[in-house]
């Protein structure tokens, strides 16, 4: 077996690349580095089967032999990095997503999107269904991953519809572990990196929004169900256990052994005030539910970091 990990020297991506070497399938990983990291993946470019292509997935014209699965991950994934980048962010959710589906029409591969539960805003809608088609401010700054992600997902349903090929979509909600980066802004390596360090959490507005948190291991558990699965309809991904930001810096806190206070910062333009994923689709369709609570997922997380320290 043949499968292309676009993206797949970031947080996640690499998480499955790492899985499919392991299982002894042939991996070609696309990535650019701009918010992906060599050090994620040259563990695995070493094996035989697995290589890199530096590149940007908008360029990738062909690629030779034969390919059974694309998994498009390519995109920054956080605040920081697709306002740093938002005309990349959207060329790669569509020139991009175009090019991965028409090499994927051409190999007759499976096409699986990572999408994101970014696609309902800040919803009013709770918890959010696949079926809640969302509440998107288009003129904000987050807009760039909002829609160009609603993009993503509407061509490739097109493709699916128009061409037959075999589609996958996944709506990834906030999902955390190791190899995630100090300073790309992401709530969690925020608060673990300040308070190792002893220094104040950040925390935007009053810190009362919610969140549901996913540990690596559980979300590359339900993504390769996902992509063995005859569904093409989007499937909510993540843990529906929901935490305040200022429970979850409390959690933080207590495992870091923290004498960290809090700094509070205005809260950013559009910020989802409520999120949480109704996952009943994919217990019903993967058999899948998150194993790993907050706490012992946090752990590993913080363990990692101080090691990097």
């Amino acid at each position: 077996m043949r499968i292309i990990i676009t993206g797949g020297a970031g947080f996640i991506g690499s998480h499955l690349v790492d899985h499919y070497v392991a299982q002894g399938v042939d991996v070609v990983i696309i990535d650019n580095l701009i918010t992906g990291r060599e050090s994620n993946i040259e563990h695995s470019v070493s094996k035989v089967h697995c290589t890199l292509v530096r590149e940007d997935v908008c360029r990738v014209r062909r690629l030779d032999g034969p390919v059974d699965y694309i998994l498009h991950f390519a995109c920054p994934a956080s605040p920081f990095d697709y306002q740093k980048y938002p005309i990349e962010t959207l060329h790669v959710m569509s020139f991009g997503t175009d090019n991965m589906l028409a090499l994927a029409r051409e190999k007759q591969a499976v096409f699986l999107l990572a999408s994101t539960s970014e696609v309902y805003g800040d919803p009013i809608v709770h918890p959010q269904t696949e079926e809640y088609t969302g509440n998107v401010n288009v003129l904000s700054t987050r807009a760039v991953y909002d829609e160009g992600k609603r993009f993503a997902e509407a061509l490739t349903l097109a493709y699916h519809r128009v061409y037959g090929i075999k589609v996958r979509i996944v709506r990834i909600f906030n999902t955390y572990g190791e190899r995630m980066r100090e300073g790309d802004g992401r709530v969690i390596p925020a608060m673990i990196t300040a308070a190792l360090r002893n220094e104040p959490l950040p925390i935007f507005g009053k810190g009362q929004q919610t969140r549901s948190f996913c540990y690596i291991s559980d979300m590359v558990r339900a993504i390769t169900r996902m992509v063995d699965l005859d569904y093409s309809l989007p499937v909510n991904l993540g843990n529906p256990v929901e935490y305040t930001i200022l429970e979850l810096a409390e959690v933080i806190k207590r495992l870091c052994d923290s004498r960290s206070g809090y700094s509070y910062f205005p809260l950013p333009e559009s910020d989802p005030k409520k999120r949480r994923p109704d996952i009943q689709k994919a217990q019903e369709l993967l058999k899948w539910q998150p194993e790993i609570s907050l706490e012992q997922g946090i752990k590993q997380v913080i363990e990692w970091f101080r090691r990097k320290q």
